[in-house]
């Protein structure tokens, strides 16, 4: 039977789909997050460097490499396994194994990313993670534990999935500079279970890391527009003065609408970013089913009372910035429309200027035909009294006679004349 043509990407995308396996962990069982941003130009940044960095992790245990295109790897790496995600932003390592320290939390677990290989990092760390996996005790020891490792303050703690397993983490950097996060699973729990709540973890302070750059981008624009709503508003007031200089004050406004399209361009990708990393942390949290744990504080309530407000500041200097732009915007309406209505009235002001002087024209022109009829009926009197000369002595006329005889019809035809000439012009 002859089989219809796929599409050249049908595959690929189905693929996609199934491309980032969860980790299978064990209890007990540790594990080392890492994620990677450039500086500058995260978007943007050169992703064969990124690939450069992980093949050489791989050459250290002769694991096999990904394809040079690839957005994700997963694989063994002596007795660990690694996963390995290239973001628009950033790129995030994964390595988990089975044992715990005897000391929680031990920075030596970190160890597992070589020091020579992250300083070689085409970036800088975003966030850093130690999540310790243990089989759960009961919950009188897990609250030991928790008070132990964790700054009480600071602790969120929670039953996830049907209370198939307790988490808990205090978002804090501890001195080795990574977060810390626990996972006490019970005994029945499966490996691919645990597995999905140590990715969410680490999906949490990812995204979490990420949207609070753009608290930092809120923050640093804080002054500036501050200055910028007082030029503005300043010159809002101005406009109400009697007789302003609207050109001048147009030309300032136009300089302030400038600025903010500059600065609403260089700030909307990461205020967008930091939108969509926010909706992923509160989906990501959403989806871990947390009931509370011995009237604890859990992930959800901690996000609500010290990351929301952050996001609402972000929000608020978003909605800032496109107010000032609308408002400088409607300042430039209304300047223009003032600066139209002045040029209208001095238009009309020297259309009237110029009627006049047309009026003045007019009747300097009437002036002047008068006296061209004078002048020519005079020239042409002149000649015709010449011509008819010879009949002074014929007749015996005195040339006085012709002249007042002639002179009414030389006025006349001359008249007739100019006006004839004038209506055809």
């Amino acid at each position: 039977m002859a089989q219809i043509e796929d599409h050249p990407q049908r595959f690929a995308m189905a693929n996609e789909l199934h491309a980032r396996p969860f980790p299978v962990v064990q209890a007990p069982g540790r594990a080392a997050f890492l994620a990677i941003k450039p500086g500058q130009n995260a978007a943007g940044r050169d992703r064969a460097a990124d690939m450069a960095h992980l093949v050489a992790l791989l050459d250290r245990f002769a694991a096999p490499h990904p394809e040079p295109d690839a957005t994700h790897y997963f694989g063994q790496i002596g007795k660990h396994q690694l996963k390995w995600e290239s973001h628009t932003e950033f790129v995030t390592f994964t390595i988990w194994g089975e044992g715990i320290a005897d000391t929680p939390f031990d920075a030596a677990t970190f160890n597992l990313f070589p020091q020579d290989w992250l300083q070689a990092a085409p970036g800088t760390r975003v966030t850093s993670a130690l999540i310790r996996i243990e089989v759960a005790t009961g919950d009188d020891h897990i609250a030991e534990k928790a008070a132990d490792w964790f700054v009480p303050e600071s602790l969120a703690i929670s039953r996830v999935l049907d209370d198939a397993l307790v988490i808990a983490g205090d978002f804090r950097i501890d001195p080795a500079g990574h977060i810390r996060f626990a996972i006490f699973a019970r005994p029945d729990v499966g490996a691919r279970r645990i597995g999905r709540v140590v990715q969410r973890l680490c999906e949490i302070e990812t995204y979490k890391a990420m949207s609070m750059l753009g608290l930092s981008r809120a923050r640093s624009l804080g002054l500036q527009m501050g200055a910028i709503d007082s030029k503005l508003s300043q010159l809002v007031a101005d406009m109400r003065e009697t007789a302003p200089d609207a050109t001048a004050q147009l030309h300032a406004l136009l300089d302030v609408s400038a600025e903010l399209e500059s600065i609403a361009a260089q700030s909307s990708y990461r205020f967008g970013a930091t939108t969509a990393y926010e909706t992923i942390v509160n989906q990501r949290i959403e989806i871990l089913r947390e009931t509370r744990f011995a009237g604890r504080q859990t992930f959800g309530e901690f996000m609500m009372r010290r990351y929301d407000p952050a996001m609402r500041t972000v929000a608020a200097t978003q909605a800032r910035l496109k107010s000032m732009s609308d408002r400088a915007l409607r300042a430039g309406d209304l300047l223009r429309t003032r600066v139209d209505v002045e040029r209208s009235a001095q238009n009309q002001a020297l259309l009237t200027s110029m009627d006049r002087r047309a009026d003045l024209q007019l009747r300097l022109q009437h002036t002047v035909e008068g006296l061209s009829i004078v002048a020519i009926s005079y020239y042409a009197l002149n000649l015709l009294l010449y011509l008819l000369g010879p009949l002074q002595y014929a007749f015996d006329i005195s040339k006085v006679t012709l002249g007042a005889v002639a002179t009414p019809i030389v006025v006349i035809c001359v008249w007739a004349a100019l006006r004839r000439i004038r209506k055809h012009l």
